[in-house]
């Protein structure tokens, strides 16, 4: 009785073998030849690539006045038609360095006084403070 492998022959076997390394061969090849006409017809231009990207980032953060934060930017950049995530432009305005605070949020910040609740931070430990360490009130 011959031997078997699954349910064929080992002969029949070493055929589909065989046969199904020439189909990945043939494929891959056509998949290659594929690209290569491809790269002929359209050849590689950059679609916009990490330095036209953060020179479009440095210039909308300079027309916004230096207010639009990664969020704002990315939304001009997709209106104008650039691809790009959400997670690029942060880190591409980050390397810029335009994702700074802007002048006039820093101002008017500076003009709220903080409460005095916010000022001093209490670790609630002493025996005459009314609340717990872990921030709930005692009964007393």
């Amino acid at each position: 009785m011959p031997e078997m492998v699954g349910s064929v022959t080992r002969e029949r076997c070493d055929e589909l073998v065989k046969l199904g390394r020439d189909w990945v061969a043939t494929m891959s090849g056509a998949q290659w030849r594929l690209g290569d006409a491809a790269l002929e017809i359209e050849p590689m231009c950059p679609y916009g690539g990490t330095n036209s990207f953060t020179e479009q980032i440095r210039r909308i953060h300079a027309e916004s006045g230096g207010i639009y934060g990664s969020p704002r930017v990315h939304a001009v950049l997709g209106r104008e038609g650039a691809r790009m995530g959400p997670q690029r432009g942060e880190r591409l305005m980050r390397e810029a360095e335009t994702s700074r605070i802007s002048p006039r949020w820093a101002a008017s910040r500076a003009a709220i006084p903080r409460p005095r609740s916010l000022r001093t931070r209490s670790s609630g430990t002493s025996p005459h403070s009314p609340r717990t360490g872990c921030g709930s009130p005692t009964s007393r």
